[in-house]
């Protein structure tokens, strides 16, 4: 081989570390970012300040968590039919990922304006789950305390790490 040619390949292993080097570096600039204080919305119909809020929420509570990008779910509250099309389809898409398994690690987080509305949809969802499916994953539930019993109990089979955080 030529030295022209070690060269090249030198210097395209030499860039493509730097360039894996900066991707893991990412994950850890972000989680060394200050976590933004979370504000419980007023407006039960505010669903832009609400997915802010349960944001925020759940960057509070990623402890453990290896992963940068949680399953987040954001439950609406009311009794209209679209908010009612609207829990239909997030209850059809949680039950498609319980199906299809979470790796451990990584944090599966609902919460919305009813927080009994939200609680119902989580006890469904995980409504004949496998045992153990959900072993080294974190469900984070953000509600009110009066909810927080059954939702654990719904997860206990599926040996979840049950967190809660209270809405307020």
């Amino acid at each position: 081989m030529s030295k022209h040619i070690l060269a090249a390949v030198a210097l395209g292993f030499a860039v493509t570390l730097a360039g894996c080097n900066k991707q893991e570096a990412a994950p850890q600039q972000a989680a060394e970012q200050q976590v933004e204080t979370a504000v419980l919305p007023t407006d039960a119909n505010d669903q832009t300040a609400w997915k802010k809020y349960l944001a925020a929420v759940v960057m509070q509570n990623m402890q453990g968590v290896t992963t940068t990008r949680p399953y987040m779910y954001f439950v609406p509250g009311g009794d209209d039919g679209k908010a009612q099309l609207d829990r239909s389809n997030q209850l059809d898409n949680v039950q498609t990922v319980i199906a299809r398994g979470v790796l451990p690690g990584n944090m599966v987080a609902f919460g919305g304006p009813d927080s009994k509305i939200t609680a119902d949809l989580i006890v469904d969802a995980y409504d004949g789950a496998s045992a153990g499916t959900f072993k080294d994953v974190f469900v984070l539930f953000i509600g009110k305390q009066e909810d927080s019993a059954r939702v654990r109990d719904a997860l206990a089979t599926v040996g979840a790490t049950y967190r809660f955080a209270e809405m307020k």
